[in-house]
């Protein structure tokens, strides 16, 4: 038993939330079962196999107690030490590539693209998505195929960008708002505040067409949507030793998932019965509101090529919530905080933003259009803060051979865009906030070059990118048009 207060130390590590010392009884029974198992697997196992480079592993937890808090730093700085391009870790009994470098990434999207598309399936994203039947997990198949190529052209296309421009115009003017009362009484502001109610709410319009605020002011969607984030990123001891799965139903943490699961579901349940009266009672002059009201029409008009339930159009609800609300409102955080510790660059961006404006009372989006600077800008910040660092882990789907290695079926895949994108190889000084770099420069959030992938690439990428980058400017052009911004005074 002297091993069993280093393994608690490394368990500690793993940053698991809501871990208790009970928790750690269940480790021994677990420690003991993957070592009988360990070895059967090496002594079934005559092949050597070329893999890709690991760093020292210990017994049964292999490469877990090096991810910390932030794994994206973490993954890098192994990276730069074991395998720069590629690193196979071996998070438990799940083999985990990181992918640090964009040669691989082009290799991946020119030779191996439909490999690397399956989604792994995890714990929580089996209980909160209806079993991945959502767009962002569901694995690489038919279905999938089928439910992106909705999102993408009816729900996520230029076309319904334009379209719900008037949103964006009432809720940013609100926001507008909130921030003059704030001036006129000479109080200071959360803009963090501000930016997750003017995302959440942006969103909530366009895919469910209300806002849901309390009496309070709080968006009661924006606290779930937080819970169902927080839980899709907490550690599942299930997801790295499999047989193991039953110490997260004594921990409490499946339980905590299915109670916020039956939450949401019967909110999404109040949501689509609420539209679906609506479709009935107006049925000769129905005209489409929001996400709900387009999918309920081409389920009714048979527009579908596939089978469309209602827990499917609800996990494609909960998907289109999560991928818009949060990813903006991150991205607005990091620009604003930018911006307050680059004054030049706040001040160029400003005087853009007027000049183009001019002295109309309401910003267009024919004047963001005109902004090439407020484009450098949101493109640098996405640069140095992707919202999902490591993007949405994937999995391949049979053994392949990528840059002189062998890599097996069923292994999870990290592509760590944070890394490629601070790669010193691709940028000159990387870990600075430098806009102008992407002046008169070919790469885009769609360019092959895949140094800068803040969408992520391939058949797997973000359909939602238009969608989120159209409030991001819109709601930063307002911000500063109308503001200006700098620091309170600290007293300490």
């Amino acid at each position: 038993m002297a091993l069993l207060p280093q393994l608690n130390q490394l368990w500690n590590n793993l940053d698991m939330t809501n871990t208790s010392p009970l928790d750690y009884p269940f480790l021994v029974s677990l420690l003991l079962a993957s070592l009988l198992l360990l070895l059967i697997r090496r002594r079934s196992s005559g092949i050597k196999l070329n893999l890709p480079p690991s760093p020292p592993k210990l017994p049964l937890i292999g490469n877990l107690h090096y991810l910390g808090s932030l794994p994206h730093r973490s993954l890098r700085e192994l990276a730069r030490k074991y395998g720069h391009d590629l690193m196979l870790l071996h998070l438990g009994q799940a083999p985990t590539l990181v992918v640090s470098s964009a040669e691989m990434l082009r290799q991946i999207l020119k030779s191996h693209d439909s490999i690397f598309s399956n989604r792994p399936k995890t714990t929580a994203n089996s209980i909160l998505l209806y079993g991945c039947k959502d767009v962002g997990f569901s694995p690489y198949g038919e279905y999938w195929r089928q439910v992106r190529k909705v999102s993408v052209v009816e729900l996520l296309s230029m076309k319904r960008v334009l379209q719900f421009q008037f949103v964006r115009d009432q809720e940013v003017s609100v926001m507008v708002n909130r921030i003059r009362k704030a001036c006129a009484i000479g109080a200071s502001i959360n803009l963090s505040d501000v930016f997750i109610a003017v995302s959440n709410n942006i969103v909530s319009r366009c895919v469910l067409g209300d806002c849901y605020e309390e009496e309070n002011g709080t968006s009661r969607l924006g606290e779930l949507g937080r819970r169902v984030t927080i839980h899709l990123l907490e550690f599942s001891v299930g997801d790295y030793f499999p047989y193991m799965g039953w110490i997260d139903v004594v921990r409490g943490f499946t339980g905590r998932l299915k109670a916020t699961f039956v939450e949401l579901d019967t909110f999404f349940d109040e949501v689509v019965e609420e539209h679906k009266a609506r479709l009935e009672n107006d049925a000769g002059n129905f005209q489409a509101k929001d996400f709900v009201d387009i999918l309920l029409l081409l389920q009714k008009d048979g527009m579908l090529e596939f089978d469309l339930n209602k827990n499917d159009l609800k996990a494609i609800l909960v998907d289109m919530f999560l991928g818009g609300s949060d990813t903006t409102s991150t991205t607005l955080e990091w620009l604003m905080a930018e911006l307050i510790k680059h004054p030049n660059v706040m001040k160029k961006l400003q005087e853009e933003v007027r000049r183009v404006v001019g002295q109309k009372t309401n910003i267009e989006m024919n004047d963001i259009n005109k902004m090439e600077y407020l484009n450098c800008v949101i493109k640098e910040t996405l640069r140095l803060h992707p919202p999902a660092p490591l993007l949405l882990p994937r999995e391949t789907r049979k053994n392949i051979e990528m840059g002189g290695y062998h890599i097996p079926a069923k292994t999870r895949v990290f592509i760590n865009a944070w890394a490629i994108q601070r790669d010193p190889r691709l940028w000159d000084r990387p870990e600075e906030f430098i806009p102008e770099r992407f002046q008169n420069n070919s790469v885009d959030y769609r360019s092959q070059d895949l140094q800068f992938v803040p969408f992520g690439l391939g058949r797997r990428g973000c359909p939602g990118m238009s969608f989120a980058l159209a409030s991001t400017e819109f709601v930063i052009a307002n911000v500063l048009y109308w503001f200006d911004w700098k620091l309170p005074r600290m007293v300490f």
